[in-house]
């Protein structure tokens, strides 16, 4: 009987009520299955990342994540870079990981698919940035997925909770649309890999996938050591619907003013018109400059 944690978010996803109900039958499905997993609850933000490390401390060699991508972004850094594998079953709003790797999105199905899926090391993007005044303090956090910067992340900032939790993506959806007749779309510089491009909203991808649906990077490969970045660049609001549009119909790369874009590491500042913000994975992290980089085999993921 293999050893393991079961970390959980009880309010992750459109139905927490079932989220207990899930978690005990998934756990079921594991120790049937040879992985005796000791549940931990989280209780707040930070308290995945929390578990996480204290797992590790343990000298647990699998821990096992059941919550949206915000979840998963917290359990990586209580991790990584290390040994310990991990495994994800989905159970939140996008789970943009699990659909890139192909994971079913039942977390009980996912469960008792888990003990045949093979450990494969991949890399993981990290962002560096600066806090607090006057002393600029330096922090750093990985990211499995995507780095949003401007736009998007300016949508999570204004996005409550209990409105995510209650509509998921549609939440999303809907504040995007709110926030593009408001937000004033300031642009920022992004050098990527010393060549120097100007967005007023950029992704930074190590899945092809954004939000959990959009194929905006088709380039991008979660098992390859690189990014890719996607950049739009147009000052008007307008063309932020068209943007949309071209997204939902994956023609978004055709038009003149979206560009992809391959580096490992990506330096982003804004021209001083306000702070502009990002996110890792969906959770709001910080403001710029930051700086993005790849770090290469970081991270032990179980995959189908």
């Amino acid at each position: 009987m293999r050893d393991a944690v079961l970390i959980y978010n009880p309010v992750a996803g459109r139905h927490p009520a079932r989220r207990e109900k899930e978690i005990q039958q998934a756990a079921a499905v594991l120790r049937q299955n040879g992985i005796a997993a000791r549940l931990r609850r989280t209780s707040g933000p930070g308290s995945a990342r929390q578990l996480a490390c204290a797992a590790v401390r343990e000298g647990t060699d699998l821990v096992i994540v059941c919550g949206g991508d915000g979840t998963v972004n917290e359990v990586v850094n209580g991790v990584a870079p290390g040994q310990a594998a991990l495994g994800i079953l989905p159970g939140g709003t996008a789970n943009i990981v699990a659909k890139e790797l192909g994971l079913p999105h039942d977390p009980v199905r996912a469960a008792s698919q888990l003990s045949r899926w093979q450990p494969r090391r991949v890399a993981l993007g990290s962002a560096v940035w600066a806090y607090g005044e006057p002393t600029a303090v330096k922090d750093q956090r990985f990211f499995l997925s995507v780095a949003g910067i401007g736009f998007d992340a300016y949508i999570v900032y204004k996005l409550s909770v209990a409105f995510k939790i209650s509509l998921g993506v549609v939440a999303y959806c809907w504040e995007a649309a709110r926030q593009a007749l408001r937000y004033g779309f300031p642009a920022f510089l992004c050098q990527a890999d010393g060549q120097q491009r100007r967005a007023t909203f950029a992704v930074v991808h190590r899945t092809q996938l954004y939000a959990g649906w959009f194929l905006l990077a088709p380039t991008a490969n979660i098992f390859e050591p690189r990014f890719t970045l996607c950049l739009f660049k147009s000052l008007r609001r307008e063309r932020f619907f068209l943007y949309a549009a071209a997204a939902i119909v994956r023609q978004h790369l055709r038009l003149r003013d979206v560009e992809l874009v391959g580096a490992r590491t990506i330096v982003c500042t804004s021209e001083g018109q306000g702070p502009i913000h990002f996110e890792l994975d969906g959770e709001l992290v910080g403001r710029l400059p930051a700086t993005f980089e790849v770090v290469p085999d970081a991270l032990t993921l179980l995959v189908p």
